[in-house]
């Protein structure tokens, strides 16, 4: 790698960084505020805040669905509502995601370049409609947007959990709330994984329900290095969906500071204490790979043992230390270290898997991963997981899984 193109990936680690550790504290302050219960005024104010003083967002209208009314929540350089002649059920209710409007003369289009929905099935809940956004730098607007729609479904969740409560209708506030969370989580498990001559990944996730605590991700760090991680978060629903975004963000963050492995792990789990005050735990397996030199690094925090077929040879990977979260200094920490043969393939799985159970109550256990990467290790990462679910499939029958099922194979070419 030359100086110039050295410097650049400097750049842009510092870049990512930045983006980051701003949108970690966005989500933490949003999550304060949620847990403060505070009002709907300060909430939109929040919002109002981190779109246009953190995110650069020149021009907004946030509407929101209050007692099946639609209303303005907050605003930013909009002198007129009522100048700008949008019709929601007409010009909005057909968009059910994220989407650059085609410029036109009429309508919403003519003031905004952008549409941000918010849905409870098919149902609109909240409409964010964005106009100029500014970019400094190396920023990059997908990115942008990603965080946007994040923190527009945990405002909407927020504002529909309170109404929802206020009109005691417990079970449909869980039910949204669920799925709300959801589409957020969603956004937080990475929709593209590598598929080239160096490292193939596949990724399969299953929440038991409509949202679950599973969490896995993959962050390159240079041409030639990146970290591969899975993870399972105590709890259910928004708190676990809030503290998987706020994992998410420091592990990011961590990473691009350049930690070596242990004391990355030592910060994570400082982190999660200073988040959850040791009421909500982590299980992690991290791992850091080098395609030159074949090195693979890793920790297993209290997570189910990954499974590495290198060569011929089956190896556990259980080197680590205790969960995260339990205690504010981890008692002890030690690293697991391989060079890893071309061809090899690794299995990384949450307890989901070897928690699922057929009628007579039998486990699906290790053994039967272990039989299956074995016979199956030929085969590429998506080939693989999809044998594997077949196999769960066949094993608990008619049952209904247990628990959230969470696959993330990758093969080391």
């Amino acid at each position: 790698m030359s100086k110039e193109e050295k410097d650049k990936h400097v750049l842009e680690l510092e870049r990512q960084l930045q983006v980051k550790q701003l949108q970690m504290e966005s989500l933490l302050e949003v999550t304060k505020a949620i847990n403060n219960n505070m009002s709907y005024t300060s909430l939109y104010s929040i919002y109002k805040f981190i779109l246009m003083a953190q995110l650069g967002v020149e021009r907004f209208l946030f509407y929101i669905k209050r007692n099946d009314k639609w209303e303005i929540a907050t605003m930013i350089d909009i002198d007129n509502e009522n100048d700008l002649e949008i019709s929601l059920e007409n010009e909005l209710s057909f968009y059910n995601k994220t989407t650059k409007l085609e410029p036109n003369n009429t309508g919403c289009a003519k003031h905004f370049n952008t549409v941000v929905p918010v849905l409870h099935k098919n149902t609109p809940l909240a409409y964010t409609l964005l106009g100029k956004v500014a970019l400094h730098g190396s920023e990059r607007m997908g990115e942008k947007l990603k965080f946007i729609q994040t923190i527009t479904n945990i405002i909407a969740v927020a504002i529909e959990n309170k109404r929802l409560v206020r009109q005691q209708i417990e079970t449909e506030s869980i039910k949204k709330e669920l799925e709300l969370a959801a589409n957020m989580q969603a956004l937080l498990i990475p929709d593209e994984l590598p598929n080239n001559e160096i490292l193939s990944i596949n990724g399969i996730y299953k929440p038991h329900q409509s949202i679950g605590g599973d969490y896995y991700d993959y962050i390159p760090i240079s041409a030639e290095e990146a970290f591969i991680c899975i993870a399972d978060i105590s709890g259910k629903g928004v708190p676990a969906a809030i503290l998987m975004a706020n994992f998410q963000a420091v592990l990011h963050t961590l990473v691009t500071e350049r930690h070596s492995m242990i004391p990355l792990v030592y910060k994570l789990n400082k982190r999660v204490v200073e988040i959850t005050k040791c009421e909500k735990f982590i299980t992690l397996f991290l791992a850091k790979y080098n395609a030159k030199t074949r090195r693979l690094i890793y920790v297993n925090a209290g997570h189910n043992p990954s499974l590495l077929l290198n060569g011929n040879e089956l190896q556990l990977l259980k080197k680590g230390c205790t969960i995260l979260g339990m205690f504010e200094e981890l008692p002890e920490i030690s690293f697991g270290e391989t060079m890893v043969k071309p061809g090899s393939l690794l299995l990384n799985y949450t307890d989901g898997i070897t928690d699922t159970s057929n009628i007579n109550g039998d486990l699906f256990e290790s053994e039967h991963l272990v039989d299956l990467i074995k016979i199956n290790k030929s085969l590429s990462p998506s080939e693989f997981n999809l044998k594997l679910i077949e196999a769960l499939d066949d094993f608990k029958g008619d049952k209904l899984y247990d628990d959230d099922i969470s696959i993330l194979t990758c093969k080391m070419h």
